[in-house]
C-alpha cells in the first residue's frame, strides 16, 4: 500500500476514534471537567498563546491562506500524475474523507470536547428554571434601569445614538481582563491570553445572521468589524468565553453578561446591559407585542436611537441564507449535545435570573 494512502486511513482511522471519545465523554462530564477542560485543554491554550497572540492580524487569515495554497499544490501533484479517471476518482475522494475526518478529530482534541464538560450551573449550584411571562417582564423593567443608569454615566453622550468614538480603543484588553477575573473568581482557569480579533470584510458574518465566532484552529475568536459599536463589547466577551474552554453558546452570553455588567467603565458597562437588554425584549415581544412596543416608546429618547441605530445597521448586511444558517447550526449544537439546538442562545436569560435569586439581587 503507498504510503499517501496509508496517511489518507491514518487521518480517517483518527476522525473516527476522536467520534467514539466524544460519545464517551458525552456521559462523563466530570471526566471531561478534570482531565480534559482543566488538564489537556490547558496545554493546547498555552501552546496557541504563546505562539501567536503577538500576531499584529488575526490569525484565521494566515491559516486559510495557507490551506488554499497547499490545497493548490496538492491538486497540481495529482494533474500531473499519469492516472486513469477511475484512479483519480478513488484518490480525490479517499483524499477529501481523510480531510474531513482529519479536520473533526483536530476539532475536538483542540477544543471541541469542551462541549461535554460540566454546565457551569452545576459547578455554581444555580437552580436553573424557565421563566413564567412576570418573571421575565420583571427581569425586563431590572435591565431597563440598568441601561438608564449607565448610559446616563458616559462622559459626552448626547440623545443621538451612540458613536464609534466613544468606544474604548483598548477594549478588547478590558473586556479579556474582565472575563478572566469573573472566571476565575467563580474556580475557573484561565491560561493564556485569549484574542479577541475585529474581522474583515465587514458582514463576512453579519450577512450569515451571525456576528461574531470562535474558531477553535485557530483558537482565537473574532468579532465581524460591520457591527455596531455597542455589539462590540459583549461579542468579545462571549468569544473569549469559548476560547477560555466553554462550548455552551448560553453559557458564553452569560458570562459575557456578567463580565461586562462588572465593569467600572459605564460604556462596557452599558454595552454589556444593553446586550441582555435585547435578549429579554425580543422573548418579550414574542409573547406581548403591544405591549412592548408601548413599552418601548416610553423610554428614554437616547436609549431608543441607540437601539435603532443597531437595528438600521443589522438591515444593513441582508441575511444572504437565512434558513440554511438557522438549520445548519441548529444541527451542528445539537450534534455537540445541546438538544434545544440554536434556542440555547436564549438559555443565559434562566442563568442570569438564577444567579441573581443566588446573590439575592
Amino acid at each position: 500500500m503507498r504510503k499517501s494512502v496509508k496517511r489518507k486511513l491514518y487521518w480517517i482511522l483518527f476522525g473516527v476514534v476522536s467520534l467514539g471519545v466524544k460519545m464517551g465523554l458525552g456521559w462523563a462530564p466530570e471526566f471531561t471537567e478534570k482531565y480534559y477542560s482543566r488538564g489537556f485543554f490547558i496545554g493546547i491554550r498555552w501552546l496557541y498563546d504563546t505562539l501567536f497572540t503577538w500576531l499584529p492580524f488575526p490569525l484565521i487569515y494566515l491559516f486559510f491562506a495557507v490551506l488554499f495554497y497547499v490545497w493548490i499544490r496538492r491538486w497540481r501533484r495529482k494533474a500531473e500524475n499519469n492516472r486513469t479517471w477511475a484512479q483519480w476518482l478513488l484518490h480525490a475522494s479517499l483524499g477529501t474523507l481523510a480531510f474531513f475526518m482529519g479536520g473533526i478529530g483536530l476539532f475536538f482534541w483542540v477544543w471541541g470536547y469542551n462541549y461535554s464538560r460540566m454546565p457551569i450551573e452545576a459547578h455554581l449550584q444555580l437552580k436553573v428554571e424557565p421563566l413564567t411571562l412576570e418573571h421575565l417582564k420583571k427581569e425586563l423593567e431590572l435591565e431597563t434601569q440598568e441601561i438608564i443608569h449607565w448610559r446616563s454615566q458616559i462622559n459626552g453622550i448626547t440623545d443621538s445614538s451612540f458613536t464609534a468614538d466613544l468606544l474604548p480603543k483598548n477594549y478588547e484588553w478590558q473586556v479579556r481582563q474582565l472575563v478572566e477575573s469573573w472566571l476565575q473568581e467563580n474556580e475557573y482557569p484561565t491560561p493564556g491570553r485569549v484574542r479577541g480579533r475585529e474581522l474583515y470584510p465587514k458582514g463576512i458574518f453579519l450577512h450569515f445572521s451571525s456576528s461574531g465566532l470562535y474558531f477553535p484552529f485557530t483558537a482565537e475568536g473574532h468579532v465581524d468589524a460591520g457591527v455596531h459599536p455597542l455589539q462590540k463589547p459583549p461579542i468579545i466577551a462571549h468569544e473569549l468565553s469559548h476560547g477560555y474552554g466553554f462550548g455552551d453558546e448560553g453559557t458564553c452570553n452569560f458570562t459575557a453578561y456578567l463580565a461586562c455588567s462588572n465593569s467600572a467603565n459605564p460604556v462596557i458597562a452599558y454595552c454589556g446591559h444593553l446586550n441582555y437588554w435585547r435578549t429579554l425584549a425580543v422573548n418579550y415581544l414574542r409573547y406581548k407585542p403591544k405591549e412592548y412596543r408601548e413599552f418601548r416608546s416610553n423610554l428614554p429618547i437616547g436609549i431608543q436611537e441607540d437601539l435603532d441605530a443597531i437595528n438600521d445597521n443589522l438591515d444593513a448586511y441582508p441575511d444572504l441564507m437565512p434558513k440554511f444558517r438557522y438549520y445548519a447550526y441548529d444541527t451542528y449544537l445539537k450534534a455537540q449535545g445541546i438538544d434545544e439546538g440554536i434556542k440555547n442562545y436564549n438559555r443565559v436569560i434562566m442563568l442570569v435570573k438564577a444567579w441573581r435569586r443566588q446573590q439575592k439581587l
